[in-house]
């Protein structure tokens, strides 16, 4: 998996979305690094062809883009959305420093088009996903060969 993080993974990660060959595409984070540091990034986009084109799209103002493009209510709600979904990976009781955010760990706005396309890739509701499914001409079923699009 270094290979396709590029660095050592720093801490637990499952892989939750495949591409029809079998290799990943997107990883699952825990809410936790090995040494307790918090990770705010749930959803990490490990496929290097589609990264490399969300890649492009952001080198050509995809971020700025994307972010008048979408309803700023949809896109607060999926931050959320995200946020709640990583605090439910968290053990009751927790004390210390949690994972803030939402999608990429921002609060608001869009800082990554890569966390909200691996968002979109394992079903979460993100306008920005969409957006950028849009703009790539995208589809679930195209990416990882699996079932029906929800979308």
């Amino acid at each position: 998996m270094g290979l396709l993080l590029g660095r050592v993974p720093a801490g637990p990660f499952e892989v939750v979305v495949r591409r029809p060959d079998g290799s990943p595409s997107v990883i699952a984070n825990a809410p936790f690094l090995d040494d307790g540091t918090p990770m705010p990034t749930r959803y990490w986009l490990v496929d290097a062809t589609l990264r490399a084109r969300v890649s492009r799209l952001e080198a050509a103002g995809g971020v700025r883009r994307a972010e008048s493009a979408v309803d700023p209510d949809a896109l607060a709600a999926a931050h959320a959305r995200y946020a709640t979904n990583r605090e439910q990976m968290i053990p009751p009781g927790h004390r210390g420093p949690r994972p803030t955010g939402g999608v990429g760990g921002t609060r608001r706005g869009v800082k990554c088009l890569h966390a909200h396309v691996a968002y979109w890739l394992v079903g979460g509701d993100d306008p920005v996903g969409d957006w950028v499914a849009a703009e790539l001409e995208l589809s679930r079923v195209t990416v990882t060969g699996a079932g029906e699009d929800p979308t």
